[in-house]
């Protein structure tokens, strides 16, 4: 059945949980977060209800907040799952952790409910023999804030049902997302192991010290960040010219970092008890109050993007196309 008016569980509701209830809630869905951690009972709620505001506020929505929280169940107690037909396990990165938390779900959902792991590091198919019906277990890798960007990595491991991963790649497009189905598991996934090879090179970059960290910011914003939002990597080939890239990758790809330690930058912030800006500690200095700014301009820079991101979708030249062949006359 695939309605967006189905009963969603998500078990983990921190940040990234939080944003991925707000994304369900405005689709139409009917949500039950479980809160394993004392902290989101006490901060999922204010943490939804100020998604859902800002969402009025930037015309993504057009109810109040007050009018999809009526569908939101916040508890502790697992067997208000048993209606859901699609559970989204949102906890930390831990094998252990995951294990006790699918035992807690499948005790109580249907056999052929939908079980899936918001994990972007873990393979699935590692993790779907912790299960007791790896068929109907897949991952659903988001990306923060859920609620206004367009990604979602919909992954099959070696045992899942492959309908079932076409029926939520069907499904996740009530909920704003451009989905990408990975049919055969690998670690990383896609997304992941695209962005780690860059962050990789960017931080041997610095550290064999080419540039400042500031001047590796600056390239990427003003380079990848002027087309990604448009297109990909094949489609920029494609627009700029394949025979260029061949010719690069011939001298270049050579001396590109391949290393596989954590590289001494990002290992000796993380020692240093670093988090980025949840605590003003990270690659870079933040002058008391400079951290939260920077969150909140990132909030708000999250809508403007959803915008023009949308004014460009994945169909829309098929859609000119189509347009064209109604009226040939049109240029």
């Amino acid at each position: 059945m695939l309605t967006h008016e189905i009963p969603v569980g998500i078990v983990g509701l921190g940040l990234m949980g939080s944003s991925i209830v707000t994304c369900l809630l405005i689709a139409g869905h009917p949500v039950v977060g479980i809160a394993p951690m004392p902290d989101d009972l006490l901060h999922a709620k204010n943490r939804i209800q100020e998604h859902l505001e800002k969402s009025v506020q930037n015309g993504l929505i057009t109810h109040s907040a007050d009018y999809y929280l009526t569908n939101l169940t916040i508890t502790e107690d697992y067997a208000l799952l048993a209606p859901c037909q699609l559970v989204i396990e949102c906890t930390i990165e831990n094998i252990q952790v995951k294990e006790a938390v699918f035992k807690k779900i499948e005790a109580v959902i249907a056999p052929d409910a939908l079980l899936t792991s918001n994990t972007s590091a873990i393979p699935i198919s590692d993790l779907q023999k912790h299960t007791q019906h790896p068929e109907r277990f897949l991952g659903l890798h988001w990306s923060e804030p859920a609620h206004t960007n367009r990604f979602l990595e919909i992954i099959c491991g070696d045992n899942t049902d492959i309908t079932r991963g076409e029926y939520l790649y069907q499904l996740s497009a009530n909920w704003g997302k451009e989905p990408i189905l990975v049919r055969k598991d690998i670690a990383g996934f896609i997304t992941n192991r695209l962005m780690y090879a860059m962050y990789r090179e960017a931080i041997s970059l610095v550290e064999n010290g080419y540039a400042t960290i500031e001047d590796v910011d600056r390239s990427c914003r003003n380079n990848a960040g002027y087309f990604m939002t448009f297109v990909g990597i094949f489609r920029w080939m494609d627009l700029t010219g394949v025979p260029a890239y061949h010719s690069v990758m011939k001298n270049l790809l050579p001396t590109l970092n391949n290393g596989t330690e954590v590289p001494e930058l990002i290992d000796k912030v993380v020692r240093e008890g670093g988090q980025g800006v949840a605590n003003s500690n990270g690659f870079y200095d933040y002058a008391p109050g400079e951290a939260s700014l920077w969150q909140e301009t990132f909030k708000e820079f999250t809508y403007e993007i959803r915008d023009l991101a949308l004014r460009y979708p994945a169909n829309l030249i098929e859609t000119k196309l189509s347009e064209k062949q109604k009226d040939p006359t049109e240029k």
